[in-house]
């Protein structure tokens, strides 16, 4: 695995060279202060869904960054934290489906 993800999954899994705090931006454009987390993933699950035309697909989401926002605080008092992932797709699909051979 090379560029930006393998980096990320070192980052993530070993805490080794986890950048300082460093500038994101907010869906909305709203540029924050954050603190990169490291992080070990303990599961990730696939949501399993079977289509009326016979394909089963199969997603899940695996987190490749985690950053704490400085100074931003949910309504319980929790950190603020903002999650880049990837979404890992899976397709199934009967014969008739398939691209003829």
């Amino acid at each position: 695995m090379t560029g930006i993800l393998a980096s990320a999954i070192h980052h993530a899994t070993t805490g080794v060279g986890m950048p300082d705090k460093r500038s994101m931006r907010y869906p909305d454009g709203r540029e924050v202060e954050v603190q990169p987390v490291g992080y070990r993933a303990t599961a990730e699950h696939w949501n399993e869904y079977f289509l009326d035309d016979g394909s089963v697909v199969r997603v899940k989401l695996v987190a490749t960054e985690i950053a704490r926002v400085e100074n931003e605080y949910d309504d319980d008092g929790n950190p603020v934290y903002i999650v880049r992932s990837a979404n890992v797709l899976s397709v199934n699909s009967p014969e008739s489906l398939r691209k003829p051979k």
